[in-house]
């Protein structure tokens, strides 16, 4: 507007300028020569006028256009932010049916009188899981204090620095907040335990597991966890420690505590008679398969969700890694178990699936399509040949959970060190550190409470099932499971 009325003043002063020029001075009367003059000038300044008026609007136009590309790149940023908190929480949701999966797989690979043990120990777990990861776990996982090598947090609500729900916390790069992060994270807390839960299974007592399950998910976890993931001291080796959702933080973390544990706890009664292997037959072998499809499809999360946005290219990437991951290791296993067992067995191929999947976990997003199948398959190969070796040196291990989670763990961290460009001596020397301090931890916990509380239950329950004698409850009342 200021503009249009400075043109206008232009016009009429021009318009008197040429008009006196026109005439002549010579021609004019002195009076009209006199206003002539001041015209002349007046049209003048109003040029000088114009053209800062220009000048100006040149400046406001400009700021005007900068403000429009900034409200556009905020605009764009806070809809980049929205999408990549949402695939969070649906990410966090995918790794929760994980736990349901374990569930299943659980149960059908160990007999139906123990059924409803197994059922509610992961139960427990995943509540357990969250609340203490709320109320100590996530901020002692994320401190990067004490050296990095250990701290412990608070309360999740006494958070300071970042809002716990605003679009300050992670900025776009992480694209999520407070209690998004809070959230997905816990539910991987509760996986490590889960893992033990199944090593166990069929001759724990239920309160000591409950105990070490509580203890390991509130400081066990989040401290080891934090050696990396919250800025800690594996970062600081050459090259950096390099874990993208959880190879040795979880998976091998977890295999080794319950490598421990078995090892103290000892085979189930009738596992290994005259110096032979007696096979302990699953129920259900449909559930086992069930559990197992179910946590192929929660993988898609718990790797998926740790691109910690909503990046295309990223996402893509990991969902093809991990899904090329785990059929080559289902492949892998069938042909080695058929080979080398003369038979198809399920069982191994179910197991192939899960050892793929772990074993991609490590790099997901640093390897190619073919990289992945590599891995897989060497995954798939590894773990027929560990659930057979642990069976030889009398570890009974009912799902297999030493072998799929914890070699296999180590093996997906150090391919990272062959396949992934992260430095092999670094991922070797982390992948060790984590399972040792695992492996550590829970003999120390579990040899305390065997000497205290007891961690076996007594013969006459084993024999019966735990279902009767820690619940007094039966999974199939009315196909007499127990052997009352």
């Amino acid at each position: 507007m200021k503009i249009k009325k400075y043109l206008l003043a232009l016009l009429l002063g021009s318009s008197a300028f040429l008009t006196s020029g026109t005439l002549g001075a010579q021609d004019m009367p002195e009076e009209v020569a006199e206003v002539a003059e001041a015209a002349e000038e007046a049209a003048a300044t109003l040029v000088l006028s114009a053209e800062a008026a220009v000048a100006s609007g040149d400046e406001l136009a400009g700021d005007y256009l900068a403000l429009l590309q900034a409200q556009g790149e905020y605009a764009y940023a806070f809809d980049f932010f929205t999408t990549s908190m949402l695939w969070t929480v649906i990410a966090a949701a995918l790794v929760f049916i994980m736990h349901l999966g374990f569930a299943t797989l659980e149960s059908g690979l160990t007999q139906s009188k123990n059924a409803v043990n197994i059922m509610f120990k992961n139960v427990f777990i995943i509540s357990i899981g969250i609340i203490s990861y709320a109320v100590i776990g996530f901020n002692t996982h994320y401190p990067g204090d004490f050296n990095g090598w250990f701290s412990i947090g608070g309360f999740i609500g006494d958070l300071s620095g970042p809002g716990m729900d605003t679009f300050d916390y992670g900025g776009v790069g992480l694209a999520m907040t407070a209690y998004g992060d809070f959230i997905f994270q816990a539910m991987f807390a509760a996986t490590a335990a889960t893992i033990v839960s199944g090593a166990v299974a069929e001759r724990v007592k239920l309160g000591s597991f409950m105990i070490f399950a509580t203890l390991l998910v509130a400081i066990a976890y989040p401290v080891v966890g934090s050696w990396h993931w919250g800025g800690g001291w594996l970062g600081g080796l050459e090259g950096g420690f390099y874990d993208f959702a959880g190879s040795t933080v979880v998976h091998a973390f977890g295999g080794f505590a319950a490598l421990a544990c078995v090892m103290i706890l000892g085979p189930r009664a009738g596992k290994y008679v005259d110096g032979k292997i007696k096979p302990i037959l699953g129920h259900s072998m449909p559930l086992a398969t069930i559990g197992v499809f179910l946590l192929f499809l929660g993988w898609f999360g718990f790797n998926g969700g740790s691109v910690l946005s909503a990046n295309p290219a990223g996402l893509g990437l990991v969902f093809t890694t991990t899904a090329l991951a785990a059929t080559a290791g289902a492949l892998a296993s069938i042909v080695v178990s058929w080979v080398f067992l003369k038979k198809p067995d399920l069982s191994m191929a179910l197991n192939g699936i899960l050892a793929g999947l772990v074993g991609i976990t490590a790099g997901a997003d640093a390897m190619g399509p073919g990289a992945s199948i590599i891995v897989g398959a060497i995954a798939g190969v590894i773990v027929v040949f560990s659930i057979i070796f642990f069976d030889k040196i009398k570890i009974d291990d009912p799902v297999g959970a030493i072998s799929v989670h914890g070699v296999c763990g180590i093996w997906g961290t150090i391919a990272v060190g062959i396949f992934g460009g992260a430095v092999f001596m670094t991922q070797l020397i982390g992948t060790l550190a984590v399972s040792a301090a695992a492996f550590i931890f829970s003999i120390i916990l579990f040899g305390i409470l065997k000497v205290t509380i007891g961690i076996r239950v007594s013969p006459e329950e084993e024999a019966e099932g735990l279902d009767i004698g820690e619940h007094g409850q039966e999974a199939y009342p009315d196909f007499a499971a127990s052997s009352r």
